[in-house]
Formats: C-alpha cells, structure tokens, sequence
C-alpha cells in the first residue's frame, strides 16, 4: 500500500475547477509571472532554482513547470476571497518535506545557515563588505562567490525531507510540501 500524506493547498477557484474537471494539472511559469509581477525576480530566482533541484526528490512529469505548494498544517495555508482549501491525499513519493520557515528565509533570499549562528556569521560577512542584505547579493551581478555561496547554503532546505517522510518533525516548525503536480484522486 502506498502511504501518503494529507496536504492542505489553497488554489485559486479557477485551478480549482481546472483540477475537478481535467483530473491532473500542473503549473506553468507564466502563470507565476503573471501572478507575481513587480516581485517576479524574487520569485524567478528562487522558484528557478527549486524547480532544478525538485527533480532530485520527485520524479517530474513532462508537462510539469513549477510546482504547487501544500502544508501539513491548515493554520499555514493563506487562503484569500478567490480561493478554495484543498484537502489533498497525496502519495509520499510525489512530494519534497520541508520546514516552511527554511522556505520563507529563500523568499527573502537569505543564507540558510546549520545553526542561527552561522547564519549570523554570514550576516556579518557581507555587512564586512558594506552589504545591505543578501538580496542585493542575489538580485545583482556582483559577488558571484557570495551569490554561489547562498545558493548552495539553500541545499539545506532539504534537510528534513526523510525525516518528515518517516513520521520525525523534530527540529521543524511548520510542514510545507513541494509538488509537481494535482490529481483530482487525490482530493
């Protein structure tokens, strides 16, 4: 038997629908531009890089572009007025496990350090070199080296997948889900 896991993921009601009626959909990149416009270099830097290393942890179908998002938790789903809660059933082996708040330090394009400390010990080496915040870092095409060494500290997102996958949450403050993709099966 395969085992799974129960997801919360809030989608717009027209993706909503789109599920219902065409039984597996997948997202686009466009839609995300779209959906993102003015902070679009924030999401395209991260989401890039999410969709190259996401194959590392589930198999990507062809049609599949960026992924959706679920939460083991309902209280972490934000869900607005064009919005419907899916409850999902989702097979383990369709998803990446990762703590939401790893998650939220990429969205600010911050270095995801072992420790607090190490985070901090970065923080204070690009204050050294008279930077702002590591945004200016990633969003900019100076220190390649210091851009290099976030995005390779963001491996460390993945940290917790196995983990989660057996049962283990220690250590993880909220649960959020990467997928490629959303079956109507599995509402």
């Amino acid at each position: 038997m395969t085992k799974t896991i129960t997801l919360y993921s809030a989608q717009s009601l027209a993706v909503s629908d789109r599920l219902r009626r065409e039984g597996e959909i997948y997202s686009k990149e466009r839609f995300v531009k779209a959906k993102y416009q003015e902070s679009a270099i924030i999401f395209q830097t991260v989401y890039g890089w999410f969709v190259r290393q996401l194959p590392r942890y589930v198999k990507k179908p062809a049609s599949a572009e960026y992924p959706y998002w679920g939460f083991v938790d309902r209280y972490s789903v934000e869900a607005g007025g064009d919005s419907s809660l899916l409850i999902l059933e989702v097979p383990l082996e369709e998803v990446v496990l990762f703590d939401l708040y790893d998650w939220v330090k990429l969205m600010r394009l911050e270095y995801l350090g072992e420790t607090e400390a190490e985070e901090i010990r970065f923080r204070q080496k690009i204050k050294d070199y008279g930077i702002r915040h590591s945004s200016d870092i990633m969003t900019g095409s100076f220190y390649p080296d210091l851009k290099r060494e976030i995005e390779d500290s963001w491996q460390r997102l993945f940290r917790h997948n196995d983990a989660l996958k057996a049962g283990d949450h220690s250590g993880v403050r909220g649960i959020q889900a990467g997928l490629w993709r959303l079956k109507k099966d599995w509402l």
